[in-house]
This record gives structure tokens, sequence and C-alpha cells, in this order.
């Protein structure tokens, strides 16, 4: 499936002046056992990635975020809220799109199903290799990577877009809609130059060197429908 950010607006590698805060990966852990939350922790930290250690997800909740990717270490069995009970409402406390991998040391098929389902990225059974830890930290931090990056180009369409005038924004809709200038001019009852000239702006605004790209990005940000 072709993807609705255009190539232009797609982020590429980060720019050596990017901020470290937005920059840093960050991995928290919540589990209510010392020694193996403390393990885990420094399992972690030695691969160079920011780690924050709780015992209850009630400290986690009250901690605060990075801005970087992130992902949450979550033990299944918890004492108070379990690690499933809190996954499913983390997307009404502002946490939906933060990868979970679980562990756990009483896995079952049942358990699992339900994890995945509510869409937890990995599940680790208790006591689990280090480096199958750390292949699904990476892999779901990277995955936390690619989806604030393209968050990050869809603010920058919306932001464009937020800087069109309401005459721009009319005469893109007729462009998305395949009318050329004349057509255009005639439907919005100016004339032809004036048309060809918002047009120009409203392109040059929308960072668009083609129909084809503005129509990806106007789908993108929902202003118009991607075809059937």
């Amino acid at each position: 499936m072709q993807s609705l950010i255009p190539s232009s607006v797609r982020p590429g590698p980060p720019a050596v002046a990017t901020a470290d805060a937005a920059a840093r990966r960050t991995v928290y852990i919540v589990d209510d056992e010392d020694l193996i939350r403390g393990s885990l922790a420094s399992l972690l930290r030695s691969m160079g990635l920011e780690v924050r250690d709780f015992p209850t997800t009630a400290a986690f909740l009250a901690a605060p975020k990075g801005t970087g990717p992130g992902c949450l270490v979550l033990d299944v069995r918890l004492r108070g809220e379990s690690g499933l009970a809190f996954q499913q409402s983390m997307a009404g406390r502002g946490l939906g799109p933060m990868p979970v991998i679980f562990m756990t040391g009483h896995g079952d098929v049942s358990m699992t199903v339900r994890a995945m389902k509510a869409g937890a990225r990995d599940f680790l059974e208790k006591p689990f290799r280090d480096q199958d830890m750390i292949d699904a930290v990476v892999a779901a931090l990277d995955a936390d990577a690619r989806r604030l990056a393209v968050e990050r180009a869809l603010d920058d369409v919306r932001g464009c877009w937020a800087s069109l005038t309401p005459r721009e924004r009319e005469v893109l809709g007729h462009v998305a809609a395949g009318r050329m200038n004349k057509q255009i001019a005639g439907e919005m009852g100016i004339a032809e130059i004036t048309a060809k000239i918002h047009r120009g702006q409203a392109m040059r605004k929308m960072r668009s060197r083609s129909v084809a790209e503005l129509v990806r990005k106007m789908q993108a940000i929902g202003v118009i429908r991607e075809a059937a």
C-alpha cells in the first residue's frame, strides 16, 4: 500500500541538530519484583538506552514521560492492577500508542492471545534470554520511532494547510478534483490569472511539486477522502 505521506515530507534520518530529548529512546519497566526489575534495567542500560523502572503501574503513570521513542516492559501479574488490565486501559490514559512487551512467569495461551489482541508487541516468559528481551525492546523502539516520525510529518502537513487562506483552500479543493485554472476560475467567479496566482501560492505553501503529491497530503490529514 502506498504511503499517504509523500517523500517530500516523509522524515529521513535524524538531523545532527535534533534535540537530545526528542531523540532519546526510553524503556519503562513495571515489575513488582525488585531483583528482576533491577537486573533488567541494568541489562538495557548496558545497551545505551534510557531506562526508568517502577514497582507499580501507579508509579509509572505519575512519572514524567520522554518525548522520544519509548516502550513499556510490563509484568503480567502485579500486585493490585494486573498488567493485562493496565494495558487495556492505556489508551484512555493517553498512553495508547506506546508499544508494550509483556513478561510473565505464569504465561499461558489464553493470556498471550488477550495481550496480543490488545496490541502487545511481544510476550516473553520468565526466565527469558537476555538477547530475546534486547531484540524485543529494539524492535519496539524502532516501531515507536517510525510512528513518531509519521506523526511529525503529518503535523508538518497540517501546519502547511493551516497557513492557507480560505480562498487558497478552496482553490486547492478544485485542484485536487482535477480542474484546470480556467475551470477553477469559472467555478469561483474569478479571473483565470487570479486562480493561477492563488494556485501557485497555495502549492508553494503546501510544499507540493505536483497535484499527485498535493492530493496525498490532503488525504493524509483528512481534508479529502482517499479514492476507493
